[in-house]
Formats: structure tokens, C-alpha cells, sequence
């Protein structure tokens, strides 16, 4: 009998040890599960709409330059995206990407949590550009009756259009076009304003004096242009090429 007492007595602390590890990790385990429910409390969602307003808001601004009217449309964002609320997200334009047609924005947020996210959107332009009133033959230098105005998304069209007259008047036409063609620069080149062996009156001025003098030009060139000037005396002299055969030099 005293050696089976002995064998309880013998037991009885390891029974005890494993009661109270058993309660420390029932314990931990509330304190863990009770942390993480406070925690699912705490975890505030980003508002999606916002950001979507945040994105047409950037764009808004990015395309304030652009003629006529502008409307910008931000797309869907993913409603299962469990974004943290952030303190003060910024958008900005990926590289290659631009306020112009279908385009993407990002957005980023730095706190409290980092997370970056990208919404497609699209700005269209709604503005007159500049069409051709009637066939254009080659060679053609355009005037103010040559051209008339369409109205149309700015952003579906070639890139290069026109939407001042003032800018292709004097230019001439590369090849024939037809009534209705939308004008761009690659079709057009600029008007000879001195041509090569052409007579050209040189006109020097400053303070209080202005000289003027004859010369040949000695190649063609466009208004703006620098050409060479070969003058009585055989010198070269170099200006910028104005209308009406004029040469302005400046020393």
C-alpha cells in the first residue's frame, strides 16, 4: 500500500504543471482572439467614390489648358479591393500616360497604410478644328477662304490638328486634298518667303540708325528662316528671312 501511495504522490505535480499550461494558453489565446477582433473593429475602409472623385479632380486640372469643353470620366474601381482609409491619397499619371483619350491614373496612399492602385478614365475634348472649305490642289498656298471649321471629339482625331486659322494661313499644300479633310502640319509646308537668286532688300537698325542695302539670296527659305545674303561687294551676309522679300540682320 505505502508504494502505491507513493506513485499518486509522484504524479500529482505533473498534473498540476499541465493544468496551469493549459490555462496560460487559453488565456493567450482569448488575449490574441479578443486583439485581432479589436483590431477588425479599428480597420477603417477606404471609400472607393472618393477616390474616384479624386482621380476626375486630378484630370480636371491636368486638361484646364485644353480648348472647348472637357469632360472627364473616371472608371469603375474593383469594389472587392479592401483598401485602408487613407489620411491623403495623391493621383498622379503613370509614364506614357497622359490627360488625353482613354488614360490611366494612379493613386497612392503613404499612411497609415502604404497601398497604390491604378483607375482607368477617359477625358474627351469637345472643340471646332479646322477642315479644308474645298479641294486644295499641290502647291496650293492656303488662305483664310480655304478653310472652314467641324466640330468633334479632339482626342479621336489624328494628332496635329488645327484649331486656329491663323496658324496655317500662308502655308502651302504638300499633295491635292479633298473637301473635308482635317488638316494636320504633315501636310502642309511652309511658304517661300525669299527664294534662291531672288533680289532682297537687307535692313539693319539700332539705336537711332536704320540701313538698308540690296543682295541675293543664296538659297530659299521660309519666314523666320536664317538665309545667306551675297551683297554688292561680295560679302556674305546672314538674316532672317521676313515678308515681301525683306532680310533683317542683326549684329
Amino acid at each position: 500500500m505505502m508504494g502505491k501511495t507513493e506513485i499518486v504522490r509522484s504524479q500529482r505535480p505533473h498534473a498540476w504543471r499541465e493544468a496551469i499550461v493549459f490555462v496560460v494558453v487559453l488565456m493567450c489565446m482569448l488575449s490574441l482572439s479578443e486583439a485581432f477582433a479589436n483590431t477588425q473593429k479599428r480597420f477603417i475602409r477606404q471609400d472607393l467614390n472618393a477616390l474616384k472623385q479624386k482621380v476626375e479632380t486630378f484630370l480636371n486640372i491636368q486638361s484646364a489648358g485644353y480648348p472647348g469643353d472637357v469632360k472627364v470620366t473616371a472608371g469603375s474601381i474593383d469594389p472587392n479591393l479592401k483598401l485602408a482609409a487613407c489620411l491623403n491619397p495623391q493621383a498622379f499619371l503613370p509614364p506614357g500616360s497622359r490627360a488625353w483619350g482613354k488614360t490611366s491614373v494612379g493613386i497612392q496612399c503613404d499612411a497609415p497604410v502604404k497601398w497604390k492602385i491604378y483607375v482607368q478614365a477617359e477625358v474627351s475634348i469637345k472643340a471646332p478644328y479646322i477642315v479644308t472649305a474645298h479641294p486644295l490642289s499641290q502647291g496650293h498656298k492656303i488662305t483664310e477662304q480655304d478653310l472652314t471649321f467641324a466640330q468633334g471629339d479632339l482626342t479621336r482625331l489624328p494628332a496635329g490638328v488645327f484649331t486656329d486659322a491663323s496658324q496655317l494661313v500662308g502655308q502651302v499644300v504638300r499633295s491635292p486634298m479633298m473637301a473635308g479633310t482635317v488638316l494636320r502640319q504633315s501636310m502642309l509646308k511652309q511658304a517661300l518667303a525669299v527664294q534662291q537668286g531672288q533680289t532682297v532688300l537687307l535692313t539693319t537698325q539700332g539705336p537711332g540708325f536704320v540701313i538698308n542695302a540690296e543682295g541675293k539670296a543664296m538659297k530659299n527659305a521660309s519666314l523666320g528662316q536664317v538665309v545667306p545674303v551675297k551683297v554688292r561687294n561680295g560679302q556674305i551676309v546672314s538674316g532672317i528671312a521676313k515678308p515681301n522679300g525683306k532680310v533683317e540682320v542683326h549684329f
